[in-house]
């Protein structure tokens, strides 16, 4: 394995409003959201810091009409032979694996249990040194960064299954395991020696899904300004293990996401 695969490597977003995700998460998270100019359709690319983090599409573009959803995709040295192991593992395979001109190959499938993910094979062939350098460090997925992905959180009916899968193909090893009472336990995973997701079950979640939390500078201001914009703060401000704090909700669509940081 490369010291990419496994890790996440970019979140897109499915929404009803292009127009409307763009200004939400431009205030919320100090997006710089633009056309990515792809032929045929409309794909906005956001960016913060100097790095590519995310892309929203319109849902029709999306497999099986979803509601507004976050997807998180995780980076594969080979993106046809991981969709051939997800699906001999009790995954299934909705879009791909197709070619991104310039970006690379990727597929987007199901875990058994149901639960949405994508798998990018990055096209690192263009790449000089110093841009391979800055992916390795983080790319759209950095714990050290506002604005960017922080944390995956994976909610399922049978945690630990879900856990095996995603072990089985991505190589994460368990970390801590947090008992939450009726809410069953939390159980983290590890990526080359770092925690950078966890599995739980369903929860009050209405199916299997991903949430991705993004990193912020203060969750209080976070929450103000997904208030202002138009979402819906549905649980938090709550302190996490390591003294930060994290909120979950929805954009004015009805995506769900979280956010992480200092208070």
């Amino acid at each position: 394995m490369t010291d990419f695969h496994g890790n996440p490597c970019w979140f897109e977003l499915g929404t009803g409003d292009l127009d409307g995700a763009r200004r939400f998460y431009a205030e919320v998270l100090g997006w710089q959201v633009a056309d990515a100019g792809m032929e045929g359709f409309t794909y906005l690319l956001a960016q913060a810091d100097g790095d590519m983090v995310a892309g929203m599409m319109a849902l029709e573009r999306q497999a099986g009409a979803p509601p507004p959803n976050w997807t998180i995709y995780l980076a594969v040295d080979d993106c046809d032979q991981s969709a051939e192991l997800i699906t001999a593992a009790g995954g299934t395979v909705l879009k791909g694996p197709a070619d991104i001109p310039g970006t690379g190959r990727f597929a987007v499938a199901t875990d058994p249990q149901g639960a949405v993910f994508g798998i990018l094979q990055p096209d690192m062939s263009s790449m000089s040194e110093a841009e391979l350098r800055k992916a390795r460090e983080g790319g759209a997925f950095n714990q050290r960064k506002a604005g960017h992905g922080n944390w995956i959180e994976l909610m399922s009916p049978d945690p630990e299954a879900g856990f095996e899968f995603y072990s089985s193909l991505f190589g994460w090893t368990k970390g801590q395991a947090m008992d939450m009472g009726e809410m069953g336990i939390y159980q983290l995973f590890r990526r080359g020696g770092t925690d950078i997701g966890a599995v739980m079950g369903l929860g009050e979640a209405p199916q299997p899904a991903w949430l991705p939390y993004f990193g912020v500078d203060g969750v209080d201001a976070a929450i103000a300004r997904i208030t202002a914009a138009g979402g819906r703060v549905a649980h938090g401000p709550q302190e996490v293990p390591g003294g930060a704090f994290i909120a979950v909700a929805t954009d004015p669509q009805g995506a769900w996401f979280a956010v992480v940081g200092p208070r």
